[in-house]
């Protein structure tokens, strides 16, 4: 039998990439699933992919916080508890702070770093009365290392790095577990949140240049092995970059 088998298992932004590969990985191995993300007809496609699987799927924006904390009671209320909240929605409009891009800057605040405490805020009081659970959230390398042009996306992922270790140091006595999996260029949509034509361009190609980039199920294959390791473990990041990747 999975480790995973019968967990409850809410994943936030699971329509494409990283949160679609996960939710497939989790379906084969037994998991009950919730997932959301704002876009209703490729949550639906997702779901009709996995008819054998238990998948129920609510549509939320992660900057919102009553849609995140809807997509927890619906969890709650069907199985009456939830084991690990997913918390990987993230965009990465990068540009120079030069070209002082206020409006993407507020995006990557709100979805980034809110919509990770939004998920934080709605799933801890039922962890805490459990006495158990994992919280995971999808960082970056960026989260580990800065470079030109992406300051303000550094610094959302810096962020959600030190939110996670604050959350496994406050709750450890709880029996809480807190992750980051933090992916280096990985072939996803999310060259599609950056504006700047050129590094578009770049990240879309070059995320599909094998040892260049990685695909969406080396993470998910990352994601399955946090939650498989026993309530006594605690895997505290993952930082997974591509062979040829410099950074």
């Amino acid at each position: 039998m999975s480790k995973i088998e019968g967990k409850v298992v809410v994943i936030m932004g699971a329509s494409s990439g990283i949160g679609e590969a996960t939710t497939k990985k989790l379906a084969q191995e037994g998991a009950k699933l919730v997932i959301a993300a704002r876009r209703e007809d490729r949550l639906q496609a997702l779901v009709e992919t996995l008819p054998d699987a238990e998948i129920s799927y609510v549509v939320a924006d992660v900057a919102n916080k009553e849609d995140v904390q809807a997509v927890i009671d619906l969890a709650l209320t069907k199985y009456g508890r939830i084991d690990v909240l997913y918390n990987n929605a993230g965009v990465m409009p990068t540009a120079p702070l030069s070209e002082t891009r206020f409006d993407e800057w507020r995006q990557m605040l709100d979805i980034n770093i809110m919509g990770v405490l939004n998920g934080i805020a709605a799933v801890l009081p039922v962890m805490r009365k459990q006495k158990s659970g994992h919280i995971i959230a999808t960082d970056s390398v960026a989260g580990h290392v800065v470079y030109p042009g992406s300051a303000v996306y550094c610094g959302t992922k810096f962020a959600v790095r030190a939110i996670m270790e604050g959350l496994r140091q406050e709750e450890r006595e709880n029996n809480l577990r807190s992750t980051i999996i933090s992916p280096g260029l990985v072939d996803t949509e999310l060259y599609t949140t950056i504006n700047d034509p050129e590094n578009r361009e770049w990240v879309k190609n070059n995320g599909k240049i094998e040892g260049f980039g990685l695909k969406s199920s080396d993470i998910a294959d990352a994601v399955a092995y946090a939650i498989s390791t026993p309530d006594s473990v605690a895997v505290s990041e993952i930082l997974i970059r591509p062979t040829n990747q410099v950074v």
